[in-house]
C-alpha cells in the first residue's frame, strides 16, 4: 500500500516536471484580426476575418521575423469545407483568443537560443487549402469562400505595416499543412521582404509524397486534386509546375522543390506518422482496420507492416532526390515516427531533443540560417536512433474520413505530456501567471483528479 502511495506521488512530481517545463518554455500570445482584409475579400471559409498571433521582437531580433504558417490538413469538396466552416479551420469567430507559443516560437533564450527575440508570427489557418485558393464566386447557400490566398497577402501586408518592411531577417516556416505552405509560397514570400534581406523558408512536416498505399492505389493524388479543383488553387501553385503537370500533381512538393529559388530547409520524419496514417494505409485502403493497431503505435506494428513502412521510406527518400546537393536547401530527415517536430519544445531543443549528427533541429536550422554550416543529414533506418520522440496516438476514430484533417498545429495535444482534463489546463494557465505556487497547486489537483 504504502509503495503504491509512494509511486503515485512520484508520477505526479514527474508529471509537475514535464508541466513545469512545459509552461517555462511556453509564452501565451494574444489573437489579431486583419478586419481590413475583409474588404478585399480575403476571409475564412466563413467569411470571417483572418488572423493571426504576434509576439514583437526585441533587442538584437527588432529588425528579424519568423512568420509561421498553422498545419491543420485540408478539405477537398463542399461537404468537407462545411464540416470546417464552424470551428477554428474554417471560422476565426471559432479561434482561440490565446495560443502558446513554444519551440521555435519560443521567446526565451534557453528554450530558442537563435531566435527567441525575434518577431514570431503565427498565421492562422482558416482556408483549407494551404492558403492558395481563390474562387471569386460564393455560393448563396454553402456560403463557402474559398480565398485562402487572398488571406496569406492580406496578413504579410498587414505584417508589413508593423515593420516587417524593415526586416533584415526573415523566414517563413510551418508544420504539416502549414509546411507545405511555406514549401508553395516560398519565392512568394521573399518578393514582400526588402532587396537586402536574409530570407529563407523551412518547411516542418510538409514534404507529402505521392505514394501508393497498401490496396496498390494513389488516393492522395486523388485527394490533393479535388483540393485543388474546390478551391481554384491552380493560379497560386508554382508555375514551373503547373506548366508542366496538372495543377493536382502541383501540390506535391516532389515535384516543383527544386525549382525554387530561395533557400528552403526541410525537417521530416521519414515514418512521418500522418502520411503513414493517410498516404500509406489510409481507412479506405484498409477495410478490415489491420493497421488501426500499427498506425497507433509503430511499437504494435507487425514484421511485415514495418517492411511495408521501410518500403515507403525509401519512396521518400527518392522523392527527396530531386534536391540533390545544394548548397541553398537543407534538411533533417530523421527516423522518427512523428509528425512536427519545430513548435514542441521536446523535439525542438531541450536536453534529449532528436538528434541528427549530434545535432538538435535548433541547431540544425540555425546553422542552416546563418550560413555556419550546410546541414543535409538524412538518418538511418528505423529503429536506429535512440534520440526519436515516437509519437503515440491515445484516441483514433476509424470512421472519421482523416484524410482531410489532422491536429498538427502546436496547439494539439502533445503526446510527450498527459492529457489534462478541462480543471487541469485551467491550472496550467494558472501555473504560468503564478510561477511554482501555481505548479505546487496543481499537484494537489491531480492528486484526486
Amino acid at each position: 500500500m504504502e509503495s503504491t502511495i509512494i509511486g503515485q506521488w512520484l508520477n505526479l512530481i514527474a508529471v509537475g516536471v514535464l508541466l513545469l517545463l512545459k509552461i517555462e518554455a511556453s509564452s501565451y500570445v494574444p489573437i489579431t484580426y486583419v478586419q481590413n482584409a475583409v474588404a478585399k475579400g480575403a476571409v475564412c471559409l466563413d467569411g470571417s476575418p483572418p488572423a493571426y498571433h504576434f509576439d514583437k521582437g526585441f533587442g538584437a531580433g527588432i529588425n528579424s521575423w519568423l512568420v509561421q504558417f498553422e498545419g491543420g490538413g485540408w478539405c477537398n469538396n463542399v461537404t468537407t469545407c462545411l464540416n470546417r466552416k464552424n470551428n477554428h479551420l474554417g471560422s476565426s469567430k471559432q479561434m482561440a483568443k490565446q495560443i502558446a507559443f513554444s519551440g521555435i516560437l519560443g521567446n526565451k533564450q534557453q528554450f530558442n537560443p537563435d531566435f527567441y527575440n525575434w518577431n514570431r508570427v503565427k498565421i492562422r489557418y482558416c482556408d483549407g487549402a494551404s492558403f492558395t485558393g481563390d474562387v471569386e464566386a460564393v455560393n448563396p447557400v454553402t456560403k463557402l469562400h474559398f480565398r485562402g490566398a487572398r488571406v496569406f497577402a492580406a496578413v504579410i501586408e498587414d505584417l508589413l505595416a508593423k515593420g516587417m518592411k524593415n526586416a533584415r531577417n526573415a523566414i517563413i516556416s510551418g508544420c504539416s499543412a502549414g509546411g507545405l505552405a511555406s514549401i508553395i509560397h516560398c519565392d512568394r514570400f521573399r518578393s514582400f521582404l526588402p532587396e537586402g534581406a536574409k530570407v529563407k523558408c523551412i518547411s516542418d512536416a510538409g514534404y507529402f509524397i505521392n505514394a501508393r498505399d497498401v490496396s496498390g492505389t494513389r488516393h492522395i493524388e486523388q485527394l490533393f486534386s479535388e483540393i485543388v479543383a474546390t478551391h481554384g488553387s491552380a493560379r497560386n501553385l508554382p508555375p514551373s509546375c503547373t506548366s508542366r503537370l496538372s495543377p493536382g500533381m502541383c501540390f506535391f512538393p516532389q515535384y516543383f522543390v527544386s525549382q525554387i529559388a530561395t533557400p528552403i530547409f526541410l525537417i521530416n520524419a521519414a515514418y512521418d506518422s500522418w502520411q503513414i496514417k493517410n498516404i500509406l494505409a489510409p481507412g479506405v485502403a484498409d477495410p478490415h482496420g489491420r493497421w488501426h493497431s500499427c498506425k497507433l503505435d509503430i511499437n504494435n506494428c507487425s514484421p511485415n507492416q514495418l517492411g511495408t513502412m521501410q518500403g515507403f521510406r525509401t519512396e521518400f527518400l527518392k522523392a527527396l532526390t530531386v534536391l540533390g546537393n545544394s548548397q541553398s536547401k537543407g534538411m533533417f530527415i530523421d527516423s522518427c515516427y512523428a509528425h512536427c517536430q519545430t513548435e514542441m519544445q521536446e523535439t525542438w531543443f531541450t536536453t534529449d531533443s532528436p538528434l541528427l549528427a549530434k545535432t538538435t533541429i535548433a541547431q540544425a536550422v540555425a546553422d542552416w540560417f546563418y550560413d555556419r554550416r550546410l546541414f543535409h543529414q538524412i538518418d538511418c533506418a528505423y529503429p536506429c536512433n535512440p534520440s526519436c520522440h515516437n509519437r503515440i496516438f491515445y484516441e483514433d476514430n476509424p470512421g472519421k474520413n482523416v484524410s482531410t484533417e489532422d491536429t498538427s498545429d502546436a496547439t494539439a495535444r502533445n503526446p510527450s505530456f498527459p492529457k489534462l482534463s478541462k480543471k487541469a489546463q485551467w491550472i496550467e494557465l494558472m501555473c504560468i501567471k503564478h510561477g511554482i505556487s501555481g505548479l505546487l497547486l496543481t499537484f494537489a489537483i491531480l492528486a484526486i483528479l
